[in-house]
């Protein structure tokens, strides 16, 4: 559309710009001068004929157009004149029409017909015979030149439709040309040209999951949500054995989605009844504790270097059973934490105290870490942004997954449009559930139940029964492994 505009205005402003050209005409009849029989007029008409071509082509020549010039006054040159004079025959008749061509219309007129009258001493000077007085061949004005009305060029109309097709070409020929260059992934069709892996989850682009990227943010019948349980589900049945406990969440590139997908996806397996874990394991950009309104001075970290047991460093969250583990200080090594021991002990104890692990872990080519850290997981799951990735990054994603051994559980597609032929959405119809009051403050309401709540709210205290009396915590988690 953007090339037929512009299409569009080219023919207009070629219009606009041009200066007017008139053209006027003028028609010769070429006969013969001797009369005679119905046989010897039709010979004569015969000759007419094969010479008329002739004439046609004395038209251009000096010997006419110079005492055209001459005649007029005119400040060119025979040459320069021939440009502007055409001459034409139609088949099978005498007749000659001449056009000339003139910024001023009375002047093509004049042009015209002086041209005209010069053919006609030239034929007659050429034809006359060396013995005798007369020409046989005459040729005669049968259609005055006039002064044209109107301008011959430009034809507005015409710009205007040579421009709207050819902007159409250019436009199609541009959009074919950057479909067959663009290889990033729009859909499902795109990713499975790169992998066979399945696809756990499609997530619809929602305007509002900047602003509101949690799950319990959103009305619970919402495309949103349904697209988080719908992971969930097949998540489950991607883990049918049950031996991916821990399950690592990253993507190719920042950008993706990895961070509220992970953290969407404990929601949404708490939601379900069971007992997760959720740890913040983006030691560079760490946004767990900003999604969830929690303190990461104290996390991850702190439990890899020795610093304090993991017993005091789980955050609860919500109202189901989640549990969060911060990244807690950002170290200068975190590729060497990641794969280390330690971080391979603290995953089992908390296997043994969760039904589910979920790891944030960080984009796998910018840095090593996510594949360091998929050795010790049961599965991977890679977020895939549409329209952001391209074919070649994901494929050098996977490769590196594939070089250290990790078990792919499947692939996330976010970001999805909510139009077009790679849209993904639902259509659910839900009615929200009326407000009602509730003394807990300290806690973020259940999804659904109405209440607004502020980030701020969330309790960001270590998991004590203290604390939260009568609430169903993990039992203590076992001792570390020493190495």
């Amino acid at each position: 559309m953007s090339a037929v505009l512009v299409g569009l205005l080219i023919g207009g402003a070629a219009s606009a710009l041009s200066k007017p050209i008139y053209t006027s005409e003028t028609q010769l009849f070429v006969s013969l001068q001797n009369s005679g029989s119905i046989q010897e007029l039709q010979q004569g008409n015969t000759f007419s004929q094969a010479r008329v071509q002739s004439y046609v082509e004395t038209v251009g020549s000096p010997m006419v157009l110079q005492p055209a010039i001459d005649s007029l006054g005119l400040d060119t040159t025979a040459t320069e004149l021939a440009s502007r004079v055409q001459a034409s025959t139609e088949v099978n008749t005498v007749l000659i029409t001449i056009s000339v061509t003139d910024n001023s219309p009375v002047q093509a007129a004049a042009i015209a017909e002086a041209t005209a009258n010069s053919l006609i001493k030239v034929v007659d000077s050429l034809e006359k015979p060396r013995v005798g007085d007369t020409s046989p061949v005459r040729l005669s004005i049968i259609t005055p030149a006039q002064a044209p009305s109107a301008p011959s060029a430009p034809n507005t109309r015409l710009n205007l439709l040579l421009g709207l097709a050819l902007g159409f070409v250019v436009g199609v020929g541009l959009s074919v040309l950057r479909s067959s260059l663009d290889n990033r992934i729009r859909g499902e069709d795109d990713l499975h040209r790169v992998t066979d892996a399945p696809l756990l989850g499609r997530i619809s682009f929602d305007q509002d999951a900047t602003r509101k990227p949690l799950l319990t943010q959103a009305a619970p019948q919402s495309p949103r949500a349904e697209s988080f349980r719908q992971l969930r589900t097949n998540l489950q049945f991607a883990n049918i054995s049950g031996e991916a406990r821990t399950v690592l969440i990253t993507s190719s590139l920042p950008g993706e989605g990895k961070s509220t997908t992970a953290t969407n996806l404990a929601i949404a397996l708490a939601q379900a009844g069971k007992s997760v874990c959720l740890i913040d394991a983006d030691l560079r950009r760490p946004m767990v504790n900003e999604y969830l309104g929690l303190d990461r001075s104290l996390g991850l970290t702190t439990a890899l270097v020795g610093q304090a047991d993991i017993n005091d460093l789980l955050q609860p969250w919500g109202d189901d059973e989640l549990f969060i583990l911060a990244s807690g200080p950002i170290p200068p090594n975190p590729s060497e934490l990641l794969g280390s021991k330690e971080m391979k002990n603290l995953i089992t104890r908390l296997e043994t105290a969760f039904d589910a692990v979920v790891i944030d872990a960080p984009p796998l080519l910018p840095v090593t870490d996510a594949a360091v850290l998929s050795q010790h997981v049961g599965g991977v799951v890679v977020v895939v942004g549409s329209q952001k990735l391209r074919n070649q990054d994901l494929e050098n994603s996977l490769k590196a997954l594939e070089m250290v051994g990790s078990p792919l559980l499947g692939m996330v597609l976010n970001r999805l449009p909510v139009k077009g032929p790679d849209a993904h959405a639902y259509g659910y119809y839900y009615r929200e559930e009326p407000s009602s009051n509730t003394s807990d403050v300290g806690i973020l309401r259940r999804a659904g139940s109405g209440d607004s709540f502020s980030l701020a709210e969330t309790s960001t205290q270590p998991l004590s029964t203290s604390a939260y009396p009568g609430r169903r915590r993990p039992s203590t988690l076992p001792a570390a492994k020493s190495d």
